[in-house]
């Protein structure tokens, strides 16, 4: 299916200039009193617990975006756009300019005593072209159907989330909850990169998103799950397959895959997840190939007077049919400061094994990647609820012999942004 192209950059530029405007004009007080009532989607407990799809994150966690009340339903807009210039060194480095970019609403009601939610999302990323832009040891889809995309980051599609939710009180602290999408997310994997708080300042996806949270569009899903106080555990059934490089399409197939979550909320600051999936073809230039997928993480958030911080453990390991297995480790902190100082970190070690042509001396061979970036951001002005920061970040890899005629001795990489938002 299709969706119109014409004059894409335009109507979303308009569309997105239209939101944080209107935004801007909205009363602070207002806000602050509709986002203070607001419980969660799946169950009766603060809403900053929520994010991607039906994870979870710390209670202590902030909520990112503006509130209002609208009739009978609670909304919440979120968005972002960043403009981006980035230098990936060596023989397989380039530089680029670009943008990433995201619009969410989030509409709530209650029904008698169950909980109906509402919930789109669309990227104005697809504008820039399928190839995306330029990260070192990147890889996964493809640009062209033919070539998988290699040092590359793919953008995210038109419609990223299409989803609602029903929920259903059990009890005070229990529920059960059913969660379907268009385009939604299955209950595989950490919150998605997008949404930490750890990683939103940083401009690279990580070199670990296949392996973590790659599932977070996908094109027909169905989740249902019960929560049990700190307790959450959810199946899933969901189209397998991720999207091709017509990023403007909704590719519907049948639920060939599945995926199961538990979750557990032990303290406010907290937040621990363990999940595993079968993919069914997820990749379409090897359709006969299946991938069971494991994942577990957990999150610290730290609200002090003066400081906030937050740190994120993940790994994750896929077993795709026929092949070796690989893994993936990543640690995101990210401290912010008075004054709107934002200092963040990340690191990461991965098995990546297409990153060579097939046939060549060493293709399908599995190379240990080491990436570590640090970045600062700092908020530099703010007009009603459009906030606007800017901000630079440093990558440094660590490769074995084998890859350096590739990338070089010492690849890195390096980006300045700005940035817009919309915050409470």
């Amino acid at each position: 299916m299709r969706l119109e192209e014409a004059r894409p950059h335009a109507t979303l530029i308009v569309a997105f200039a239209s939101v944080a405007a209107t935004a801007s004009a909205w009363s602070p007080q207002a806000v602050a009193d509709s986002s203070v009532t607001m419980s969660g989607a799946l169950g009766d407990y603060p809403m900053t617990r929520e994010s991607s799809g039906t994870s979870w994150q710390p209670d202590a966690s902030p909520m990112i975006g503006v509130h209002f009340p609208v009739s009978d339903w609670s909304l919440m807009l979120h968005g972002e756009l960043t403009g981006v210039y980035t230098d990936q060194s060596g023989p397989r480095g380039d530089r680029q300019s670009y943008q990433t970019s995201m619009l969410m609403v989030h509409a709530m009601r209650s029904i008698g005593e169950d909980t109906l939610t509402l919930r789109g999302m669309i990227s104005l990323e697809p504008t820039e072209g399928a190839r995306g832009y330029p990260l070192l040891f990147q890889t996964g889809e493809t640009a062209d159907g033919i070539t998988p995309l290699v040092d590359r980051q793919h953008p995210h599609n038109l419609l990223m989330e299409a989803a609602a939710v029903y929920s259903h009180p059990l009890s005070e602290k229990d529920s059960v909850f059913v969660y379907a999408g268009l385009a939604g997310e299955p209950a595989l994997g950490p919150t998605t990169y997008m949404h930490r708080y750890t990683a939103d300042p940083n401009t690279d996806a990580p070199l670990s998103h296949h392996w973590l949270d790659s599932t977070h569009i996908t094109y027909g899903t169905v989740t249902l799950g019960s929560v049990w106080d700190s307790v959450k555990v959810e199946v899933s059934a969901f189209n397998g397959r991720e999207p091709d490089q017509h990023r403007y399409d909704v590719e519907l197939r049948g639920f060939d895959s599945y995926a199961a979550r538990l979750t557990y909320n032990p303290a406010p600051e907290w937040s621990m997840q363990v999940s595993a999936g079968h993919l069914a073809s997820p990749e379409q230039l090897e359709p006969a190939v299946a991938v069971d997928r494991t994942t577990a993480s957990v999150t610290y958030h730290h609200a002090g007077e003066r400081l906030e911080s937050e740190t994120f453990v993940a790994w994750g390991r896929n077993a795709p049919t026929g092949q070796p297995a690989t893994n993936a480790l990543l640690l995101e902190s990210a401290l912010t400061l008075a004054r709107g100082t934002l200092l963040y970190g990340r690191v990461e070690r991965i098995d990546k094994d297409d990153l060579l042509p097939a046939g060549s001396a060493n293709g399908g061979r599995a190379f240990p990647i080491t990436k570590v970036t640090a970045g600062i951001s700092v908020d530099i002005a703010e007009f009603g609820h459009a906030r606007f920061s800017t901000g630079a970040q440093g990558s440094l890899h660590s490769v074995g012999a084998a890859l350096a005629q590739d990338y070089g001795e010492h690849p890195w990489g390096a980006s300045v942004y700005v940035r817009v938002r919309l915050v409470p």
